[in-house]
């Protein structure tokens, strides 16, 4: 098992918490805590954020624990009824993330309601304040994340394992349950890529030159995901009209096997490309092959219309995802291709990607 940055992060945030309500020594330090927990954020930029959104929810669900704790007391219907109203502002204002620190601060606030009451309100809203700020400087300083790391080696680990399975589906070497279990799985890590994507997008870079070449890996990045988004579709249509393409005529399989083999190098020769590995060159002899295998799958397929075969005629009807697939996906590689050409021919001294080793970021 391994424990990832957040999952120390949280730690860290409570560990933190509770010693600073204890050298303030504020009451009920646990409070600080629960707040850290739901404070923590996977990138410095949501903890901002989170911040903004969890002070503006804790002095509403604090203001209203006030008022109806000193009005109608802390019978526990009254409790119940704060709480409604609080989450109702909460999604009225869209900041249905803070329900649940909004809705401890409610809580801690009306168990008590004394002779002090509102003293004793605000000593408490201040220590649930202090575990959010915790929480922000635990994000802020340690363990900042490596999204640009992160997002590459799952791009590649997921682009090699569809790759992978796709060679096996037209060599009729895969096991029809596993790969279906994996596909689901595939999937899963595509979402994850996705989320990744989208933590990177929102890492702010503070020069305008930076703020350039982060545009310009946005773009690198997002082709790359589509491109491998395209490849699992294809993957699942293989899967999926299997018993199909094995009652096409052998020319037909041979010419769809073909193209998927040379779709699949030109995919491997594209990523070598992108890191550096492999010089980039507008005009690859492998992008002129996919380009005349793809006509010729087209031109074969249409072919199918001529056979007066009516169960050859449905077949036609069953392949046209698959061959529409496989065009698409040879489209976006052509596309992230030339991105890449771009990327590495102009700019040079900018566009550097900042990969670190595997193990230093797990």
């Amino acid at each position: 098992m391994k424990l990832g940055a957040r999952i120390l992060k949280t730690g860290i945030a409570i560990t933190l918490s509770l010693l600073l309500a204890e050298l303030l020594q504020l009451p009920s330090p646990i409070f600080a805590a629960i707040a850290a927990v739901f404070a923590i954020q996977p990138s410095i930029y949501r903890s901002y954020l989170s911040i903004l959104e969890q002070i503006q929810a804790n002095l509403i669900g604090a203001f209203l624990a006030v008022v109806f704790g000193l009005i109608f007391g802390n019978h526990p219907f009254i409790i119940g009824l704060t709480a409604v109203i609080v989450i109702a502002i909460n999604l009225k204002l869209r900041i249905e993330n803070t329900i649940g620190l909004a809705l401890v601060t409610v809580i801690a606030i009306m168990e008590n309601p004394g002779a002090d009451f509102v003293q004793f309100a605000f000593i408490r809203f201040g220590t649930i304040i202090l575990g959010v700020l915790a929480a922000f400087i635990v994000n802020l300083i340690f363990l900042p994340p490596k999204y640009e790391t992160k997002l590459y080696y799952k791009v590649v680990s997921t682009t090699e394992e569809i790759i992978k399975w796709i060679r096996m589906s037209i060599r009729h070497a895969s096991e029809h349950t596993l790969l279906k279990e994996d596909i689901e799985k595939i999937k899963e890590k595509v979402s994850r890529m996705e989320l990744l994507y989208s933590f990177y997008k929102e890492e702010r870079t503070h020069s305008k030159k930076k703020r350039y070449v982060k545009s310009r890996k946005l773009v690198l990045f997002r082709q790359l995901i589509l491109t491998t988004s395209r490849a699992l579709v294809t993957l699942k249509l293989l899967h999926r009209l299997e018993n199909d393409i094995h009652h096409t005529n052998p020319s037909f399989q041979e010419l769809l096997n073909s193209e998927l083999e040379c779709l699949l190098s030109y995919h491997e020769q594209v990523m070598l490309k992108f890191v550096g590995k492999i010089k980039a060159n507008p005009a690859t002899l492998i992008t002129n092959e996919v380009c005349l295998g793809r006509r010729a799958l087209i031109d074969a397929f249409m072919n199918y219309k001529l056979y007066e075969d009516e169960e050859q005629n449905k077949i036609l009807y069953h392949l046209f995802p698959l061959v529409s697939s496989i065009i698409e996906y040879s489209e976006e590689l052509e596309h992230l291709d030339k991105l890449i050409d771009s990327f590495h021919n102009y700019h040079k001294e900018d566009n550097e990607f900042d990969i670190q080793e595997q193990h230093e970021i797990e």
